[in-house]
C-alpha cells in the first residue's frame, strides 16, 4: 500500500467502508445507497424521484431500484406527482425518519475500530468533494446544509 497512489487508497478506503457500514445496515433493512435517498428526503423534504436522483448524484434507473426496496419496507412512499403524471413524488415516511436515526447510530461505529482523526478525516473528504463537483467553497461562518450529518 504504500506505493499505491492516493486515489487508489481513497477508492479502496471508500469501498471497505461502504462494505461495513451495509453489513451493519443489513440488520436494519436499509444499504448505503437507500441512507442517501433517506437523507437527501429528510433535508429537503417530498421531491421528485427525478430530482432525488439528481441530487444523490445517481441515474434515474438506479434510484428507482433504491426506492423500491425502501417503498418495501415503509420507509419511503411514492405517488403520482398531480401536475405531471409521469413523475412519482417520494416522501419519507415515520418508519423512514426513525430507521435513518439507527442507521446514523450504526455509521458512527464504522469507523471506531480505526485510529483516525475523523473530523480532520471529514474536513479532508468534503475538500476533495467540493473540489471534484465543482461545488463553491462555504464561506467560514457557513454552514453546510446540503445533507444532515451523519
Amino acid at each position: 500500500m504504500e506505493r499505491w497512489p492516493t486515489t487508489r487508497l481513497l477508492s479502496t478506503a471508500a469501498r471497505l467502508v461502504e462494505i461495513s457500514w451495509n453489513e451493519k445496515l443489513k440488520s436494519i433493512g436499509l444499504t448505503h445507497a437507500g441512507v442517501i435517498a433517506m437523507q437527501v428526503l429528510a433535508a429537503k423534504g417530498a421531491i421528485t424521484q427525478a430530482a432525488l436522483a439528481e441530487v444523490a448524484r445517481v441515474k434515474a434507473q438506479t434510484m428507482g431500484t433504491t426506492l423500491a426496496r425502501l417503498e418495501l419496507h415503509g420507509h419511503v412512499t411514492r405517488q403520482r406527482s398531480d401536475s405531471d403524471r409521469r413523475s412519482h413524488v417520494v416522501t419519507l415516511t415515520d418508519a423512514g425518519i426513525e430507521a435513518l436515526a439507527e442507521a446514523v447510530k450504526l455509521e458512527q461505529d464504522v469507523l471506531s475500530p480505526v485510529a483516525v482523526d475523523t473530523a480532520r478525516l471529514r474536513e479532508e473528504l468534503r475538500i476533495v468533494v467540493r473540489g471534484l463537483a465543482g461545488l463553491p467553497e462555504p464561506e467560514a461562518h457557513q454552514i453546510d446544509t446540503d445533507l444532515p450529518q451523519v
